[in-house]
């Protein structure tokens, strides 16, 4: 006896689990994100990323979403504010978006005592991985330091003894180093702490150049980076002393502004554009069709968590009224991850593939990340030990 449905059947059941519910109101997601000034791009990337998994549709695993969306500037007082109008006037419980570590940490507090969940797209911080740790808290990107983490340990395997390291004066500047040292074991050449939203380096590269490190690891997103990679090129350091650093410091915007600057360059991610698995082939090739440019690795995150979202809104029938069934559903990860294998630690922070990647010329013009390697499979953040939760 043949117990398996015709292909047809089986097609025509996932289309009507995957329908909308019909007269349901929307699921409210707010999305707090940075869409102006300095670092707007790792914003605008999440929040198209974000979108292209809700669809023309407007649903997320067949239940329709509302999602509001408001720019932060990169102010804090801008992101709470915003968290706190949503929160009382639009009654939204759902919250994602925010790019800075320092924002987060501002503003997510507040949206956690109102018994919301926060899913985070980018940033990181460490209280949130370690005794901060909260059941509505997810971290659907990384903790800060596993990308800096994996440069360390890639550059230590490497076998360069004196190293010097530059990255901002906030929270995510800090977590760099701090992930980039615990994984290095040679020199430390010396630490530059620049200021957030910098342009000018000539000062900081006198410094470096005085020191004469054999290698440089650099965490400076956005504009920063942008900036940093031209003058490091212009003073004619990128052949005689080698850069490293995080995804993001060689982001899609970063690599496209700053162009053979960053040629050559290594830096750590969870995510590639030539990463082989059915995701994230079909993530790529949406997002170029949909927006015409290459996708980031914040679009990569953006979408990811939408996805995440969706999958735990079909497992509750799109009902949010019991905030716990809605946390262990996200907890479950029952979605198809861009990056391949993924899953939440007891920290609700991803246990993940950290890769390593080199800024190569693109096909049909420009600069991209392609794969050379694996710093760490299935790598846990270093802060789990420190949090409450089982």
């Amino acid at each position: 006896m043949n117990n398996h449905k015709p292909f047809a059947a089986v097609l025509a059941a996932l289309a009507l689990a995957a329908a909308p519910v019909a007269g349901a109101e929307p699921v409210r997601i707010g999305m707090i994100t940075t869409l102006s000034g300095g670092g707007s791009a790792l914003g605008v990337d999440v929040r198209d990323g974000f979108m292209l998994a809700v669809g023309d549709d407007d649903t997320l695993g067949g239940v329709p979403v509302e999602v509001l969306i408001e720019d932060d500037a990169r102010d804090t007082s801008r992101s709470r504010e915003a968290a706190q109008r949503m929160i009382q006037r639009e009654q939204v419980s759902i919250f994602t978006g925010t790019i800075w570590s320092n924002l987060a940490l501002a503003t997510v507090p507040r949206i956690l005592a109102a018994d919301g969940l926060f899913l985070s797209p980018n940033a990181g911080p460490a209280e949130f991985a370690g005794s901060d740790c909260h059941p509505g808290y997810f971290n659907v990107a990384w903790q800060n330091d596993n990308l800096h983490e994996a440069m360390g340990q890639y550059v230590n395997d490497e076998g360069y003894d004196n190293v010097y390291l530059v990255a901002p004066n906030y929270p995510a500047g800090r977590d760099a180093l701090e992930g980039f040292k615990r994984y290095y074991q040679g020199d430390i050449a010396g630490e530059l702490n620049t200021s957030l939203g910098q342009q000018d380096y000539a000062s900081e590269l006198a410094t470096i150049r005085n020191a004469d490190p054999e290698a440089v690891f650099f965490f400076l997103p956005g504009g920063m980076g942008v900036n940093f990679l031209r003058q490091y090129d212009q003073a004619g350091m990128r052949d005689s002393i080698p850069l490293y650093g995080p995804a993001f410091s060689f982001d899609e915007a970063i690599l496209e502004a700053a162009g053979s600057a960053a040629e050559g360059a290594i830096n750590g991610a969870q995510w590639s554009p030539d990463l082989d698995n059915a995701a994230n082939r079909e993530f790529v090739e949406a997002f170029q069709a949909k927006y015409d440019r290459r996708p980031s690795l914040y679009a990569s995150q953006g979408y990811d968590t939408a996805r995440l979202l969706a999958s735990a809104l079909a497992a509750v029938d799109g009902d949010i009224s019991d905030m716990q069934a809605l946390r262990a559903a996200v907890r479950e990860a029952d979605f198809e991850s861009v990056r391949g294998d993924f899953r939440f630690n007891t920290n609700q922070h991803p246990i993940q593939d950290i890769h390593v990647r080199r800024v190569v010329p693109a096909e049909g013009g420009g600069h991209t990340n392609e794969l050379v390697g694996m710093a760490f499979p299935e790598h846990r953040d270093a802060y789990v030990g420190d949090c409450a939760m089982e």
